[in-house]
């Protein structure tokens, strides 16, 4: 079994000083306010249900983003993409949006409370990777309110053109607000039976990767940050973040790994479980599949699938 290790963030002298969201985070050129701009978030009650008939809001959020070099490379390090200069990794579409996407899930019209909000899985199709280099035009809607056997589920669907408006990556992303469901919810599948064991690779996480990929994402939630801000959630150490997850293992998988930057790409990955800060655990690639699992117990954190499309 190979191991890697995640190391610690390295002493000031070591590196340059961490940048803020403002001096290292994409450009940005927001698009003038407007009608679809939501109005301040107003508080909701966590594991609040949401009205029986609530539907989703038809705000659409839209921004032209531009790549800096730095944060980039910054990205890539951390999650452990090869420094191509010509590519984005087929996660980075989803760090450029996430402030569109945060601005939406606390808008008045959003029908579900932002505060305990779980991420249950992401499915991308990029269908020509974007160059660093390119302008991308970003859209931010939500797409569909469904019941879950444990609350209410929105999916939102990320679009990245470019500025000819040629579609080149989507996403659909679920949230799960977990609250008392009805008595008619439908019943949990059946378990899957457990592949047998195959050889995997260990990565230690350091107790920091939270903050290190806040730095570099925008996701300041306070699960990923400390010890003492995940205890109130219900969590004896601080989390990793899922996309943080999710974007090593397809830095590590083979068919993601060799995809040109002209291939179409699909990736789907379920989050099962958090992975606590430190720990180590085991990736494994099966085919196109690959799964996260923690070392010690095998509990299973993650799955997921990346494919080229014809």
């Amino acid at each position: 079994m190979a191991s890697t290790h995640i190391p610690p963030r390295p002493r000031p002298q070591d590196e340059p000083k961490a940048q803020t969201p403002a001096q290292g985070a994409p450009a940005r050129n927001p698009t003038p306010k407007g009608p679809d701009v939501p109005h301040p978030s107003r508080p909701r009650l966590p594991l609040q249900a949401p009205h029986p008939n609530a539907q989703p809001p038809t705000t659409r959020l839209h921004e032209v983003v531009h790549v800096k070099p730095p944060h980039l490379a910054a990205y890539k390090h951390l999650c452990g993409f090869t420094d191509d200069p010509h590519t984005l990794p087929p996660t980075y579409p989803h760090v450029l949006a996430f402030p569109l996407a945060m601005r939406l899930m606390s808008a008045r019209d959003f029908p579900l409370p932002l505060l305990g909000l779980v991420h249950t899985s992401i499915d991308i199709t990029q269908h020509h990777a974007p160059h660093p280099t390119e302008a991308l035009q970003l859209d931010v809607h939500v797409t569909q309110l469904a019941p879950h056997r444990r609350g209410t589920e929105a999916t939102l669907t990320t679009e990245a053109r470019d500025t000819d408006g040629t579609l080149r990556w989507e996403s659909h992303s679920t949230y799960l607000a977990r609250h008392k469901a009805p008595t008619t919810r439908p019943e949990a599948p059946a378990a899957e039976p457990e592949p047998e064991p195959a050889p995997g690779t260990e990565w230690h996480l350091a107790p920091d990767l939270g903050r290190r990929y806040a730095s570099v994402s925008g996701d300041r939630n306070p699960i990923h940050l400390h010890p003492l801000a995940a205890r109130p959630f219900g969590f004896p150490r601080a989390i990793a973040h899922g996309m943080w997850t999710a974007a090593r293992c397809l830095a590590e998988h083979e068919p993601t790994r060799d995809a040109g930057p002209d291939a179409r790409l699909h990736v789907h990955v379920d989050f099962k479980a958090p992975v606590l800060l430190p720990s180590t655990v085991t990736y494994t690639p099966r085919g196109p599949a690959f799964e996260l699992r923690a070392a010690a117990t095998g509990r299973l954190h993650l799955t997921g699938s990346s494919a080229v499309l014809p």
